[in-house]
């Protein structure tokens, strides 16, 4: 009898294993992004309850512009896939054009909602995250991480 329970345990376990490892984990939401980012800015920079509000809705709705385009740069990458597959040269440079606007977009975002970020700050907070940036500190280094090349905005 216990033979049986063990094994019918096993491959309940197994089964609920199986399931779990199939799951893709859900991507983040635009709310989520933004709580990160404002938890991290208030930590380094001190940020007021008003200022935490504001800079929750601007980095919320940037995430959200920031869904859409990546949602596009994925159809845009099948899309290159394709013109590759096919040796399309004038597809290539079709969707090369695509993927320069797309970047060119979320740079766009990105930057705005950096701005209007920056407008919200106090001057010695503005200087305390212009010097943060410099030095290539935390959330706002750069691709190349510290050391590396300049970053582009507070991200």
């Amino acid at each position: 009898m216990k033979i049986k329970q063990l094994l019918v345990l096993a491959l309940v376990c197994a089964a609920v294993i199986s399931a779990l490892a199939q799951t893709t984990p859900k991507p983040p939401s635009a709310a989520e992004i933004a709580t990160r980012h404002v938890k991290t800015l208030t930590t380094l920079l001190s940020l007021t309850p008003a200022q935490k509000q504001q800079a929750t809705t601007i980095y919320t709705n940037a995430a959200k512009s920031e869904q859409t385009v990546i949602e596009t740069q994925k159809e845009i990458r099948d899309n290159l896939r394709s013109a590759i597959k096919n040796n399309d040269t004038g597809g290539i440079d079709q969707v090369s054009n695509s993927i320069a606007q797309s970047t060119a977009e979320l740079t766009s975002v990105r930057a705005k909602a950096d701005a209007a970020f920056f407008q919200i700050l106090s001057a010695e907070q503005q200087a305390k995250l212009s010097e943060l940036e410099s030095e290539h500190m935390g959330p706002l280094d750069g691709p190349g991480g510290p050391g590396g090349p300049p970053a582009m905005g507070f991200r």
